[in-house]
């Protein structure tokens, strides 16, 4: 096998995960709005979770993208456990669809082909004005780079026919009884932690057995492997999440470990039963029957023919993969708070729950397998965001009405604090978005992130004002200035003021999370009554001074308070404005 022919392979290879990442980033921009109702159908029950699963995956083509979406709301509270198990089962029954298109497609017909008009088909969608199109555009290039990509390796494989010692070397690990089953095994998990794809490893194997390298038995233990390996990369992203996060990854490891271990016991019988399967359904020979080869043929051109031992084969394996996590999730499916207990006892709860107060609630490191779902996530840990920030206005006005020097000190260290954890969710929640504009999103998606980047501006803006007014109260202590009760009635008031305006934009960021954002007229009333009360304040506070009711430097305190409070009437009113442009 000559270095040309390697890099030959490798590159083949590269296209195929490109494609098939390509395919799934265009299905998810084409298909996002029905993706956000199918997440919004996951329940308690857990036939609906299988269901969920099963239907999400089998649109964006990706189990590790679906585990990896489960595991991060899992991560922010919107999940259960037990929830995120009944989804993570159906993704591993919906990742076989990936096995059957390529059987169909990429073997018994030479869909390859096809692939260059339809790229050409793709390129005219890409430039139309209409986003929905050019979405739909990128999942067919991806599926065209998909299918060349397979047809480049079937025809870059080395033909060791022609090399009978390294067939034969490959062919010996095959005379180990059970023992080469746990061999092919470990190699599939191995080269899917590898590729960081399954369906990649899947598709190597379909070949692997297609070119007559390995017998029937010996790809199946891989597929086995491959169940295992697929399990890693929802536990990369669990890695930095929280319990609850590292239960659910956990619980995809349990789920395909205890399939396999069954897969195992009973693996002569379960062979018998998908070669009696395969046989039945297709009307092919039976891939597990005793003495099954598959022949390799060719024409006088030299190009491989399918014969109908190679379907067989291909249709078996295919059969043996959706059959595997289909019985596993029936038997599992019943067995979901075991699992449960299971994982919640290998993994303990933190007991530093101190640390995870602030934390990020919604979004969660790791893979952005979802780039068309994550600006959700970010929406959401902006409404977290916007509950946090009332908190601190709630220590601001508790600030106001303080008297003793010790209980205001601890008050004002509270919102020095919330000053410091607005900062860095702000800083957090960038980063995420800087994270999601590098991936290939939607036009709509795009003017969404650039909303919610100033968003998190605004409400970074109203952390800075809390800890603003402890400092006011702070230097009024200092002095030893103090506010009479009718001044403290009126800056109630205007915190009260305050208060409903956060109420105004916490309801309108929750009506845009939920599409149905019409005006935000609410939100202007909100301001002009702060801006009203300011005026009135301000004018009323102008005319004691003037005729000497008042302490000038206590009113300057007093105004610099009142001020502040409208200028975050002003950062909220504009959260509401950045919303109806971009969610409206």
């Amino acid at each position: 096998m000559g270095i040309l022919q390697i890099f030959t392979l490798l590159g083949a290879l590269g296209m195929f995960l490109y494609g098939m990442n390509l395919m799934s980033s265009g299905l998810q921009k084409a298909a996002g709005d029905r993706l956000r109702g199918l997440l919004s159908a996951m329940t308690s029950n857990p036939f609906k979770g299988v269901l969920t699963g099963l239907g999400i995956t089998s649109v964006i083509q990706s189990s590790s993208a679906t585990t990896v979406m489960v595991v991060s709301f899992v991560n922010a509270g919107l999940l259960t456990l037990a929830q995120a198990i009944s989804v993570i089962m159906g993704a591993n029954i919906g990742t076989t669809v990936t096995a059957w298109l390529v059987s169909w497609l990429g073997f018994k017909a030479d869909i390859s082909i096809l692939t260059v008009p339809l790229m050409a088909l793709g390129f005219i969608m890409s430039i139309s004005k209409k986003s929905q199109r050019r979405n739909i555009s990128e999942l067919i290039v991806g599926f065209s780079l998909l299918f060349l990509g397979l047809s480049l390796m079937k025809n870059s494989v080395p033909d060791l026919q022609q090399t009978p010692e390294v067939l034969s070397f490959i062919q010996g690990w095959q005379g180990h009884g059970f023992g080469s089953v746990i061999i092919f095994l470990l190699f599939g998990t191995i080269l899917t932690l590898v590729l960081q794809s399954s369906s990649a490893t899947m598709a190597l194997t379909l070949i692997m057995l297609n070119m007559g390298w390995i017998r029937f038995d010996m790809a199946c233990a891989m597929v086995l492997g491959e169940n295992i390996g697929t399990t890693i990369t929802a536990n990369i992203a669990a890695a930095v999440g929280n319990t609850s996060a590292k239960r659910s990854a956990l619980a995809h490891t349990v789920f395909n470990v205890f399939g396999v271990i069954w897969a195992l016991i009973t693996f002569p019988f379960f062979l018998r039963f998908i070669g009696f399967i395969t046989e039945n359904l297709f009307g092919v020979p039976n891939p597990a029957s005793e003495g099954f080869v598959v022949e390799v043929s060719k024409d006088a051109d030299g190009n491989m023919l399918q014969s109908d031992s190679q379907t067989a084969a291909l249709y078996g394996l295919s059969m043996l993969h959706t059959l595997f996590n289909t019985i596993n999730t029936l038997i599992l499916i019943w067995l979901i708070p075991v699992i449960e207990k299971i994982v919640c006892t290998i993994i303990k709860e933190s007991k530093n729950q101190e640390n995870e107060n602030f934390r990020l609630k919604y979004i969660s490191a790791g893979p952005m397998a979802t780039p068309e779902l994550a600006s959700e996530q970010a929406l959401d840990e902006i409404i977290h965001f916007a509950q946090i920030s009332k908190n601190g206005m709630l220590y601001a006005k508790d600030a106001i009405n303080e008297n003793d020097s010790d209980k205001f000190e601890t008050l004002r260290e509270k919102l020095v604090k919330y000053e410091e954890i607005a900062d860095r969710i702000e800083h957090e929640i960038a980063v995420f978005l800087n994270a999601l504009s590098a991936e290939e999103i939607s036009q709509s998606t795009s003017v969404k992130v650039k909303a919610l980047y100033k968003i998190i501006g605004e409400l970074e803006s109203l952390g800075d004002s809390g800890e603003t007014i402890s400092r006011i109260l702070s230097r009024k202590n200092i002095h030893n200035k103090k506010f009479d009760a009718e001044t403290i009635k009126k800056l109630n008031n205007m915190a009260d003021y305050i208060l409903n305006a956060y109420d105004v934009m916490i309801e309108n960021l929750n009506a845009a999370k939920n599409s149905a954002l019409s005006e935000i007229s609410n939100a202007y009333n909100a301001e002009d009554r702060i801006n009203s009360l300011r005026n009135n304040l301000r004018d009323a506070e102008i005319e004691d001074i003037e005729n000497g009711s008042k302490n000038y430097q206590t009113s300057v305190y007093y105004m610099d308070i009142v001020n502040e409070m409208e200028r975050m009437g002003d950062f909220m009113i504009n959260v509401s404005q950045d919303l109806e442009r971009a969610f409206k």
